[in-house]
């Protein structure tokens, strides 16, 4: 199968808005050290009393 040409490219584009990023969100890293802390500290504040 052929490449769509850039004209083809830009005409989806413009009724579908741009195109996939070539990175996925799940593939980035974006989580800062300091969300592990706090997502650790949420799960002790709410552990439910049948796990304590």
């Amino acid at each position: 199968m052929s490449e769509p040409s850039s004209r083809d490219r830009d005409a989806v584009n413009k009724i579908f808005g741009e195109s996939l990023p070539n990175i996925t969100s799940d593939e980035r890293d974006d989580a800062r050290p300091d969300d592990d802390d706090e997502r650790e500290r949420w799960f002790r504040d709410n552990i439910p009393p049948h796990h304590g």
